[in-house]
């Protein structure tokens, strides 16, 4: 029997950010990529706020940042909390508390000209409706959606990826178990115009709750209502500003009831994760693989990280460079990330929005804090940049696992950063001792790691006292040695790990897996 056409490498159901970040993180490698989205037009709302300094190096990685901000820069806030707890995030290198201001639908908007600039086929108003038994042992996928006229139709991929929100129609038709706790209480969210607010950038508790509250643009604010005791709700309902409102004066003691909202939403603190990330040909990223409170503005951050993570290995089994076995470490990498990030979403949520029984935690948090150790822990967990992914290697190098530090070295073209060097996609070999031997070993892969003999620009120590680093084409470490690696066997095992088979790959396997 004849195999079945195909209408894409890759299916991506939802474009919100980590669908479209996915999507031109696989046409980046080559492959060929359909993104259905229900939506018919993007929402335009402004729902996140920002992102994570990892997420922001992420974009770097890609020349994104120029699109959120003026030039190169981008701007950041050094104060964050975690917790409710406030202090100074750059008391750890390169941390911060993220970009602030950048409305959800900018990010999306930037996001979507790329994909869309890299050849994505971004079908809006087509609506994901069912999967076919076959996904999880066939050598396809085959899915129904629905397009803009209501007429069902069958798109038919090698490989389908869910990033399609929290209540993920992919996961459930893909058989995904997605374990967890219930939500136990409902919040608000809303942005204001009308009436003077205080500002309360970081969140302010009374003995009825807590409330933020941070301008967004000229006479609007984005507010916050955490009130205690309001019972669960269904996730994302629908709900009144007179809601709001109520909510607002309850916890404060203000009216805002005068003013008027450009939109206003609801959420809960549901957490759950996916028990797996990966069944056959179907992949989960974003909020289809977890869920959680949004404390310290999250989960749209490491939604772009899931696709930065799946979208080069991805790409890389498409063209045939690597074979299946890659794509094991996503969920692997992927899925210990997600389980903290719901530990200190948890974590957050019951210091600081917990009655007058998370008083004492509260309390010793703020004691706790005082401490440097402790801050730089609690900025490297929220701040995502000290996320380390267990490569299995027993005498691994300290930078191993870990996101190449963003540092400023010198090439005999003049000054580049780790970002500029990462820009096409592929895998990175820093040569720091201008050594023939490193650059020799990577002949094999040509085509697939960019070699870069550079120096330092400062003596911070950034390398650990390697002289060579291999960097995977989502920024983290893969390998890292010096002279006394007489052989370079490690190296050359990295990137025969990570990049396949040295030589040139057979286009015959390009939908191989």
């Amino acid at each position: 029997m004849a195999a079945t056409a195909v209408d894409a490498d890759v299916i991506v159901v939802g474009a919100g950010p980590t669908g479209l970040m996915l999507a031109g993180e696989l046409c980046l490698g080559g492959a060929n990529v359909v993104v259905v989205e229900r939506l018919t037009e993007p929402t335009g709302q402004s729902r996140g706020l920002g992102f994570t300094a990892r997420a922001m190096e992420v974009f770097d990685a890609r020349g994104l940042l120029p699109g959120f901000g003026q030039g190169e820069s981008v701007e950041t806030s050094p104060m964050g909390h975690f917790g409710g707890s406030v202090f100074d995030y750059t008391v750890l290198p390169d941390a911060h508390f993220g970009a602030r201001g950048i409305p959800q639908s900018v990010t999306e908007r930037v996001l979507e000209d790329w994909a869309a600039d890299r050849g994505a086929d971004i079908r809006r108003g087509w609506e994901f409706v069912t999967l076919d038994d076959d996904c999880l042992t066939g050598d396809s996928v085959h899915l129904t959606v629905r397009d803009p006229q209501g007429v069902q139709q069958h798109l038919h991929a090698h490989w389908l990826v869910g990033c399609d929100g929290g209540s993920s129609r992919v996961r459930a038709a893909a058989g995904f178990a997605f374990p967890g706790r219930d939500a136990t209480r409902g919040m608000y969210l809303a942005d204001v115009s009308g009436v003077e607010l205080r500002h309360r950038p970081l969140g302010e508790r009374t003995a009825n709750g807590m409330v933020m509250a941070a301008p967004l643009s000229e006479g609007v604010d984005r507010i916050i209502v955490c009130p205690d005791g309001t019972p669960a709700h269904e996730r994302e309902r629908t709900v009144s500003f007179d809601e709001v409102a109520q909510a607002w004066q309850h916890i404060t003691g203000e009216d805002i009831s005068g003013g008027t909202a450009d939109w206003v939403s609801s959420f809960t603190d549901a957490t759950r994760q996916a028990s797996q990330y990966r069944r056959g040909r179907v992949f989960l990223a974003g909020d289809a693989a977890h869920i959680h409170l949004p404390a310290g503005g999250q989960g749209l951050s490491a939604g772009v990280q899931d696709a930065f993570n799946l979208g080069w290995k991805l790409a890389a089994v498409i063209r045939g460079d690597h074979g299946p076995e890659l794509l094991d470490t996503y969920h692997e990498e992927r899925h210990a990330a997600g389980r903290r990030l719901l530990m200190n979403t948890q974590a957050q949520g019951t210091v600081y929005l917990g009655g007058a029984e998370s008083a004492p935690l509260r309390e010793l948090f703020g004691e706790l804090i005082r401490h440097d150790d402790v801050k730089r822990h609690l900025a490297g967990m929220v701040s995502h940049v000290d996320i380390r992914y267990d490569l299995g290697e027993d005498d691994a190098h300290p930078l191993t696992g870990r996101r190449m530090p963003p540092r400023q070295f010198t090439s005999g073209d003049g000054p580049v950063s780790v970002a500029q060097l990462l820009r096409s996609g592929r895998a990175l070999l820093l040569d720091l001792a201008d050594d023939a031997h490193v650059r020799r070993e990577a002949r094999e892969w040509h085509g697939r790691v960019l070699v870069a003999t550079v120096t330092a620009a400062d003596a911070d120590g950034t390398a650990a006292g390697a002289t060579a680093v291999l960097v995977r084409p989502d920024g983290y470490v893969a390998w890292a040695g010096s002279p006394a690696d007489a052989d370079l066997k490690g190296l050359r095992a990295a990137l025969e790990r990570w990049l396949g088979p040295a030589g040139s790959p057979a286009q015959a396997g390009r939908t191989a897996a």
